[in-house]
């Protein structure tokens, strides 16, 4: 068969079902065997960036999902390296499939010839040109296993047009994936991380995206319940466990965390990190406040996380299932021998943190407040609602507001935060998973750049609900040129000559989305906003499409964060809830 061929076969062989991207020149003999192989689902997307941020989205969305892009030779390959740089950012298995000129006139600059694997090596764990067709299933095996393999990540494979079309000697029935190598921790370990939970008097648990990535939120619940632990999920850690489990003791940071979550991270001892990587967001700049005199145990797959931030007391490489699997077996044990604490005061303690630093969600101002946006996405989607968003003040605002239950039920990107990435991650979230209901959060400037691809959506019969704050402004680049006294080169209102009803909001996103073959919705009004949201879930479901729910705000808020970059300092722009009406949608009714 083509070594074209075989890679589909393989592909098949280690369980993808699902690609996302767009053909050229140069990989049609791939997009040929995709065809004729069948067994595996392509999705066509508008642009190959957005193609990469649906295979991310689609990973996310499930354990043991490989997202797979797919796209020619040249600016497709560079187009995608953004979404193979989120990829490697938030540990995200996706493989990337490049087409490629000719070996024989690669270095000759043929046309859309680009030494692609040398451009995508920083941001993959493994980007490799195949000069000799024999060598493609040995390669894709590779693939599989490194994608699978220690600290996830993404895989770029560029093959010349020759090497595709080449015959080779190939058993696909007899193919067998490579066994995946993960560490894992020792009891040994274990117990001496142990003794550091033991001997404190208010410990927590930092849960990170590893945790949902291993597949082992069960297990964290399960460790936090024996040893009465609470619990911090990070913003890729989110839903690890619900957001109203009596141990869920809310995020800490510099942006995206709450009150209550930096109220007691600030008064603990000791720090159990699990799957986590201590992300500036998450601990700010100040690391002599993050640390204070707390002792720190880190737990985490990648042998170089350990001490990449700042020196743990004791560090485990581990896998989290792996580790967490031993700790739940020596709590057990522990339990069982009458040696684990009564935790139950520092517990009603954050609990008690919980229902009294609320911020205030609840106003009626017309243009809306976003804060008021938030409040009613509560009242409006429920516990298996999959939110996806990227970056900027609605995706601050949002974590700060917003309520998670489940693993995989905020698909957030973490490190990288490209705008754009929304739309087609969303898609991706809804491709994998056409069964759960999937919410979208943007901004307007990140809805803009990756619009086209609500198009895919439409083709494709991709229904989900995307709510669009707009304000026509840069929002978190206008709060950050705060402290340099400027407002420059962020606002984007103009009139709209053929929409003037909505004035200076500039881009008549509903009727962008209708051409696009969307359905949306415009809510000037607070009070509209929960029919709108009931309207669109209606739609989605009755057409199949996307649903746009745009909320227009006022021009300018500033959303609670630190200007300082440490925990301790956060900014509250807005009044504080104070009365039991200012937060009628919070975890625990506010105690006043």
């Amino acid at each position: 068969m083509t070594a074209a061929r075989a890679a589909v076969e393989i592909l098949k062989r280690e369980g993808v079902t699902d690609a996302f991207g767009v053909p050229g020149a140069a990989i049609n003999p791939f997009y040929k065997a995709l065809k004729e192989g069948g067994g595996i689902t392509h999705t066509l997307a508008r642009h190959v960036e957005g193609a990469s941020h649906m295979a991310e989205g689609y990973t996310r969305a499930a354990p043991g999902n490989i997202g797979v892009c797919i796209g020619t030779s040249g600016p497709a390959g560079t187009d995608m390296i953004t979404g193979l740089y989120s990829a490697i950012g938030d540990s995200v298995p996706i493989l990337c499939i490049t087409g490629q000129a000719p070996t024989h006139v690669i270095h000759k600059e043929d046309f859309q010839a680009v030494d692609i694997a040398s451009i995508a090596r920083p941001v993959t764990k493994m980007a490799v040109t195949v000069l000799e067709a024999a060598q493609v299933p040995g390669v894709f095996q590779q693939a599989f296993h490194l994608m699978r393999s220690g600290r996830p990540g993404p895989v770029l494979i560029d093959l010349p047009i020759d090497v595709q079309l080449a015959e080779i000697e190939f058993d696909p029935d007899t193919y067998e994936p490579l066994p995946v190598y993960k560490p894992a921790a020792t009891r040994a370990q274990i117990e001496k991380a142990l003794t550091f939970l033991l001997e404190s008097q208010r410990p927590v648990i930092v849960a990170g995206g590893g945790v949902i990535g291993a597949d082992a939120a069960d297990l964290l619940v399960e460790f936090a319940e024996l040893t009465g632990t609470p619990v911090i999920p990070t913003l890729m850690g989110w839903g690890v466990l619900p957001d109203d489990h009596e141990l869920n003791a809310g995020m800490v940071g510099v942006q995206t965390s709450h009150r209550y979550g930096n109220a007691t991270f600030l008064e603990s001892d000791f720090v159990l990190g699990i799957g986590n990587r201590w992300a500036n967001r998450h601990t700010g700049y100040k690391l002599d406040v993050y640390r204070g005199e707390r002792k720190f145990v880190h737990v985490d797959i990648e042998p170089t996380q350990i001490g990449r931030i700042f020196p743990p007391d004791y560090g485990v490489v581990s896998d989290a299932r792996a580790a967490l699997e031993l700790f739940v077996e020596a709590a057990k044990e522990l339990k069982a021998g009458g040696r684990l604490p009564d935790r139950s005061g520092w517990i009603a303690a954050a609990q008690e943190r919980k229902a009294t630093l609320l911020r205030r969600t609840h106003f009626d101002n017309v243009p809306m407040k976003p804060q008021r946006v938030y409040e009613e996405m509560n009242r409006a989607f429920g516990p298996d609602t999959r939110y996806v968003t990227t970056i900027g003040l609605s995706q601050i605002a949002g974590a700060q507001m917003l309520h998670v239950y489940k693993p995989r039920h905020w698909i957030n990107c973490g490190q990288a935060g490209p705008l754009g990435w929304t739309i087609p991650a969303a898609i991706g979230v809804a491709k994998a998973d056409p069964d759960s209901p999937v919410v979208a959060l943007s901004g307007d400037y990140d809805f803009q750049f990756l619009i086209e691809e609500l198009a895919v959506a439409a083709q494709h019969r991709i229904p989900y609900v995307h709510v669009l704050v707009n304000n026509a402004y840069l929002g978190l680049i206008r709060q950050a040129q705060l402290g340099l006294d400027i407002d420059f080169q962020v606002n984007l209102e103009f009139e709209n000559v053929n929409t003037p009803e909505i004035g200076v909001y500039g881009v008549d996103h509903v009727k962008v989305a209708e051409g696009l073959g969307c359905k949306a919705i415009r809510v000037t009004e607070p009070d509209e906003l929960g029919a709108a949201f009931e309207q669109a879930k209606k739609l989605a479901a009755e057409y199949r499409v996307p649903v746009v729910v745009e909320a227009i705000l006022e021009r300018v808020t500033n959303i609670a964060m630190s200007r300082t970059m440490d925990i301790s300092d956060i900014s509250e722009f807005e009044d504080l809830a104070t009365e039991p009406g200012h937060a009628p949608t919070s975890i625990r009714p506010l105690k006043v």
